[in-house]
């Protein structure tokens, strides 16, 4: 499958936000996009016209592709209760209330055939799909029973962008731990890297980008400055985002704003599959 998954260093790095624009650059190309993420856990939902009910962020991404938002963009929903517990979500519908362990011990497998087929929906309805990781590919804890990162890499078999939060610290330290975490056939995954939420003159930064390049010989495609007001929902954003012009395409402005920062024929080159190991 053609595409690319974006996957973070941390929560909340701006995956999110990335592989929304991702999703209106390559509408603007004239290109069929999905955006994808295989389960979220998230208490911001929409119901579609047939009830059923998909995260808000890939019903977003979606509308910043230009496309019908479909279940299958995000198959599985958790939306987290009390007690520790999470009310799921598959393709939609209600599938009960549980807690983590349960999911991990009783549901795993239900959960990975929900994706196997939203999946392949996807693959045969569009040219090119973003997928969306959740957390870190590096929470080693995890990695038997995961299904929002690497394995999601493996079974869509498309390369990973990895997205590091610069505003937060540790940036450097963050993109190489993660990587080193990694078992080598998922390292070989990563084919770029995108530093996020950068303050001042990127130019600044220019030892960083050479000290990261050499140490893990993966290009840095981008060094994104933070964008303040962009008027366009953030994952489990609780409040109103900032009133906007009725003529404003919000979408268009941030994509605008990352593409500027991209080397985009870098990456569209490795969204395409032309760049191998």
């Amino acid at each position: 499958m053609k595409g690319i998954m974006v996957m973070g260093t941390a929560s909340d790095v701006g995956k999110t936000m990335i592989c929304t624009a991702l999703c209106r650059i390559l509408s603007d190309e004239g290109l069929k996009v999905a955006p994808f993420k295989s389960q979220n856990m998230s208490g911001f939902s929409i119901a579609l016209n047939d009830g059923k009910v998909m995260s808000r962020a890939q019903y977003l991404q979606a509308e910043a592709a230009r496309t019908k938002p479909l279940i299958e963009m995000n198959p599985i929903l958790l939306k987290p209760t009390k007690n520790m517990k999470s009310e799921v979500f598959l393709l939609g519908e209600r599938f009960g209330e549980i807690g983590g362990m349960d999911y991990r011990k009783r549901y795993f497998e239900t959960a990975l055939q929900t994706v196997e087929a939203a999946l392949a929906k996807i693959e045969s309805e569009f040219e090119m799909i973003v997928i969306e990781g959740a957390g870190s590919p590096a929470e080693v804890n995890l990695n038997d029973r995961e299904i929002v990162n690497m394995r999601i890499a493996d079974m869509a078999d498309v390369p990973v962008l990895l997205v590091a939060d610069i505003e937060r610290g540790g940036a450097i330290a963050s993109i190489v731990g993660t990587i080193m975490l990694l078992e080598p056939e998922h390292r070989m995954r990563i084919k770029a890297i995108v530093v996020n939420k950068f303050h001042g003159d990127p130019a600044l930064f220019k030892e960083g980008v050479e000290f990261i390049e050499s140490y893990t010989n993966i290009p840095v495609v981008g060094i994104l400055p933070y964008m303040k007001d962009h008027g366009i929902e953030e994952e489990d954003m609780d409040r109103p985002t900032a009133a906007v012009s009725d003529d404003r395409d919000v979408y268009d402005e941030w994509a605008r704003h990352v593409k500027a920062h991209l080397n985009w024929p870098l990456l569209k080159e490795i969204m395409s599959g032309r760049v191998k190991e």
